[in-house]
């Protein structure tokens, strides 16, 4: 728990900002708490807005988010060595959970890729928190 409290500021900040930046967009207010669902990364969504003020074609669009979102499929090649032995609901659960500091912070505690069952805690809690 310790170790995400003291980034807990700065991701609480990126989360205002974006949120800000859809409605100063032009986003209504559930439109911005969709996109916040949808859209997962929020570097995703940020370089999506100027696009859509604009009115970008929807495939720039979602060209721009997938490109955004490339660094996830890193995170998934070398989280696979810890949890690819899973069925693949729970390895669907954890992809959501990725995140850029979840990995940062699994890798620092558990450098070895040996699949153990407080990895699996560890990923979800910090995920779901």
């Amino acid at each position: 728990m310790r170790d995400i409290v003291a980034p807990s500021l700065g991701i609480s900040a990126w989360a205002l900002v974006t949120g800000v930046a859809m409605i100063k967009s032009g986003l209504s207010v559930p439109l911005a708490v969709l996109m916040s669902l949808t859209v997962y990364a929020g570097s995703a969504q940020l370089a999506a807005l100027p696009l859509i003020a604009a009115g970008a074609p929807l495939w720039v669009i979602w060209a721009t988010a997938a490109c955004m979102n490339l660094r996830f499929v890193i995170f998934s090649a070398q989280w696979r060595k810890y949890f690819g032995h899973l069925p693949r609901i729970e390895r669907l659960v954890l992809t959501y959970l990725a995140t850029d500091l979840n990995y940062v912070l699994f890798l620092q505690r558990f450098p070895e890729p040996k699949p153990r069952p407080q990895q699996i805690t560890w990923a979800v809690s910090r995920g779901a928190g």
